[in-house]
């Protein structure tokens, strides 16, 4: 019997092994799925089975910056509790797997599970670690920078709640081993953790953004009784205080609010002795988006008795 791609998913979600042992398994298994399940078992490979529909919302985000500062990488491993997200364990397989990034070029989680890190694949380490550790962990989002004429900065808050990695344009490249862009690299990543911006430029922000902005604004003048005729051109003249919020180059700079992120690179630009730009950046919030389960601890501890 053949099987599909969704019947690997499928195995995957049911048991939590690796790609590539659920595809073995379903091979040795003709295709069908409960004995692949029976496979699994057998070789110890499901051991994630009943922490496969499980929420994994704490974790880490960790960085790699090469050492020459031309490529970096940004990952969140996501793991279920706090306690284990602090074990040397689990932080050393997300720092492995950042530089895992950085060393091969990976722009995908797809590929970063199945590339091989020491003997085993990305994917096969992190089973490993769910049978050690008796918690869901997952790979869950990467950012990969790159470029020519960039210098990489990164900046992880504590051991992970926050990192973000800033691709910095020189004109001069040599200039970037000078102690000052060093220090003013290190300003920008740890701005970019603390102001939250979400677009570089204002030029970014999607039309239907800046649409729902204008139309509250709007909505908040008819209620304070502002004329409407007036309220398009008052709304306009808000946008300008939306941009600083979610615009890193319209941004006050968090150490000194009086200077914008634009004045700042100018400045410093001067400083360093060449020309500054922002080109690229990323910013993770460790478990953002994923909504938390709020269960009865003691019903779920009876649950497991009863099992």
């Amino acid at each position: 019997m053949s099987f599909t791609a969704q019947d690997v998913k499928t195995l995957r979600e049911k048991t939590g092994a690796g790609m590539m042992e659920c595809k073995k398994a379903l091979d040795a298994a003709s295709g069908d799925m409960e004995k692949a399940v029976e496979h699994l078992r057998k070789q110890g490979l499901a051991a994630a089975s009943k922490k496969a529909g499980r929420v994994a919302a704490e974790g880490a985000v960790r960085a790699f910056v090469s050492s020459d500062g031309k490529t970096a990488a940004l990952v969140e491993l996501n793991c279920e509790t706090d306690f284990v997200a602090k074990t040397d364990d689990f932080l050393g397989l997300a720092d492995q797997i950042a530089q895992l990034v950085v060393n091969q070029k990976l722009t995908t989680v797809e590929s970063v599970l199945a590339h091989k890190l020491g003997d085993l694949t990305v994917e096969q380490a992190i089973s490993e670690k769910i049978a050690k550790m008796g918690e869901k962990i997952t790979l869950r989002r990467l950012e990969f920078f790159h470029g020519a004429g960039s210098y990489m900065t990164s900046y992880i808050h504590g051991a992970g709640s926050i990192g973000t990695v800033v691709e910095i344009g020189l004109g001069d490249g040599s200039k970037a081993s000078s102690s000052q862009f060093i220090e003013f690299s290190k300003d920008l990543a740890m701005h970019t953790a603390a102001a939250a911006p979400r677009y570089l430029t204002k030029q970014e922000v999607p039309q239907d953004a800046i649409l729902k902005e204008l139309e509250i604004y709007k909505e908040v003048l008819r209620k304070e009784g502002k004329k409407e005729e007036m309220l398009d051109k008052i709304a306009e003249g808000k946008l300008g205080k939306f941009y600083e919020d979610v615009c890193l180059m319209h941004q006050p700079f968090v150490k000194d609010p009086k200077t914008k992120i634009t004045q700042l690179l100018e400045s410093h630009g001067k400083t360093v002795g060449t020309e500054l730009a922002i080109r690229r950046f990323a910013r993770f919030v460790l478990g953002e988006g994923i909504e938390k389960k709020q269960g009865d601890f003691a019903a779920e501890v009876m649950s497991q008795v009863k099992v």
